[in-house]
């Protein structure tokens, strides 16, 4: 297996002869609406523009996962990645939450099976999907929140894409209970202009880190405009408490290589 970080939560599964797009936000610099409003910046999204590998990765694609998409979160995806995956014609693995919904923005819908608490089949593996919490409290009623997806395939190391989600008591027990090979984390400790983090930020990546016995990966970082984690601030608290050697903060465009049997970068 080998993980290609685009932008944001954008990212790229090589798993074998099939490379599974993630949540594609392919829109240009500054093509979307402002995030946060009472900042003085109105700062457009993304804030960075997709890196120069990002056409030649998606000549590859073979399949898109989605991990949410309704009430609008067009940083997982946009109007760009809609075209893209309608022009395509893209396999869309999906909840069934999901599938009427991008089946009537004309996507080649793939929903899952139903029995997530116990996983379904995928490929010659298995999917198991973990409930997302988007936020809490006010501002948590208003998120669609999602699943993340726990993946195993047959030689392959094991792999937990988190989702959109706060470090909660489920997904930390997940986490223990499963022991991932991986763990995608979004880190960026997205925040609106009230209410508070909607997504992972340093505390909570240092802490699935700490409860994690694999390599946790970091993405949804400086790419829009409400996430003001820096890939430099939570590089230097995992140096400060011992776990950098298990968490790996790429930039966008950079490729990781996945060792099955120990969870290391290969």
């Amino acid at each position: 297996m080998r993980i290609t970080q685009l932008r944001n939560a954008t990212i790229v599964l090589h798993i074998g002869n099939r490379h599974i797009l993630v949540d594609p936000m392919l829109a240009p610099r500054g093509a979307l609406p402002p995030l946060r409003l009472l900042d003085g910046k109105r700062e457009r999204n993304p804030t960075v523009p997709l890196p120069e590998v990002a056409g030649a990765v998606l000549q590859q694609v073979t399949h898109c996962l989605i991990t949410h998409c309704q009430k609008g979160h067009f940083d997982h995806l946009d109007t760009f990645g809609k075209k893209w995956l309608r022009d395509t014609q893209t396999p869309v693995i999906c909840t069934p939450h999901d599938a009427a919904y991008l089946r009537q923005r004309g996507l080649n819908v793939q929903p899952l099976g139903d029995d997530h608490a116990h996983g379904v089949p995928l490929w010659e593996g298995n999917v198991q999907t973990v409930h997302c919490t988007h936020g809490e409290g006010v501002v948590g009623r208003f998120m669609e929140h999602g699943v993340g997806y726990y993946i195993t395939q047959p030689g392959e190391p094991s792999l937990y894409l988190l989702g959109d989600t706060i470090l909660t008591p489920a997904v930390a027990g997940f986490v223990q209970q499963h022991q991932p090979d991986y763990c995608v984390a979004p880190a960026g400790g997205a925040r609106f202009d009230v209410g508070g983090d909607i997504i992972m930020g340093v505390d909570d990546v240092l802490e699935l880190t700490r409860l994690a016995q694999g390599t946790v990966i970091a993405n949804h970082l400086q790419a829009i405009s409400h996430c003001p984690v820096t890939r430099e601030d939570l590089l230097a608290a995992a140096r400060a408490t011992g776990v950098a050697q298990r968490l790996w903060v790429p930039q966008d465009g950079e490729t990781m290589a996945c060792d099955v049997r120990d969870g290391v970068a290969a």
